[in-house]
């Protein structure tokens, strides 16, 4: 078994932690906000500081918000890096950017340790069924040692390249989720202003070439109005952030990801920063004057 740091223990973290655990790894925690007690019940331990993590781990897991947050649980005094020691290896599973993934890859590696960027997809709902997506960026030799544990918590596991590749394709994924929401709920909304009974219409577009995740998950969502996160509307705005600066950087213009973008900022000005994403929904309602759901 493996002694395992993990740190972030958020609506993601709780539950990949927790599936450690129960498989048996001496699992060490640390979270701003406090360890859950269900964790140290079934058998976790919580340290006061990232440096303390660090020192007690082998492999040393963050899971955090973005990317001041995972560069200050790294460097900051206290931290990460101060607790490591040569063969140690530092595996980052937020979502943050490319370009600091690298630089925070340099860093850690000259201290003797392997990095490993590992971004997830699956929500809250693969994080607690242990079947997310997990798209890896790192040398072969540091995934080959952390695989064991990504198999516990997900089921989709790719090395797609070396540091920084992993944090890329979760930002195309990001893209990818955000235009789907914006597509599934403009159809809704047209079958719905049409006069159609929109639950019907994503039952039949599920058995056909426009069926997705998307229309099954995030459709449902908008037709029974369950907007509790899931994934917050906030963090996937982060996420295009990510994906339009670094658009900029290398002159790549992405036009329906800057729309989804406004669309996320006009559900944020209406205080949706903490719905789930599929309440894009929501601006583009405020856009039609009309609800799904309501009689045309």
């Amino acid at each position: 078994m493996s002694k395992i740091g993990f740190i972030g223990l958020g609506i993601m973290g709780k539950p990949m932690a927790g599936h450690l655990i129960k498989a048996g790894h001496e699992v060490y925690l640390h979270s701003r906000s406090g360890v859950p007690g269900e964790l140290i019940e079934a058998g976790g331990r919580a340290f006061g500081t990232p440096k303390l993590v660090a020192q007690q781990a082998d492999v040393i897991i963050t899971m955090l918000p973005d990317t001041p947050h995972v560069a200050s649980v790294l460097f900051d005094p206290d931290g990460v890096a101060d607790g490591l020691s040569p063969g140690k290896v530092v595996v980052d599973m937020s979502s943050i950017s490319p370009v600091e993934t690298k630089a925070f890859a340099a860093r850690i590696e000259a201290l003797g340790c392997d990095y490993v960027d590992a971004p997830v997809s699956g929500g809250e709902v693969g994080a607690r069924a242990a079947s997310l997506t997990i798209m890896v960026g790192g040398s072969e030799a540091a995934f080959d040692r952390v695989k064991p544990l990504f198999e516990l918590m997900g089921k989709n596991i790719t090395l797609v390249g070396e540091h920084g590749a992993g944090q890329t394709c979760k930002v195309a994924n990001q893209i990818i989720v955000a235009l789907n929401i914006e597509a599934v709920g403009e159809a809704l909304l047209f079958a719905a202003k049409m006069g159609t009974d929109p639950a019907k219409v994503r039952q039949a577009l599920m058995g056909g070439f426009a069926a997705s995740r998307i229309l099954e998950v995030h459709g449902e969502r908008m037709v029974k109005r369950t907007f509790d996160p899931g994934f917050r509307i906030e963090l996937h705005q982060k996420d295009l952030n990510l994906a339009l600066a670094s658009a900029r950087a290398i002159g790549v213009a992405l036009p329906n990801t800057a729309t989804a973008q406004q669309l996320f900022s006009a559900c944020a000005a209406h205080g949706g920063g903490a719905w789930d994403h599929s309440a894009m929904v929501r601006a583009l309602e405020t856009l039609a004057n009309f609800e799904i759901g309501q009689q045309a």
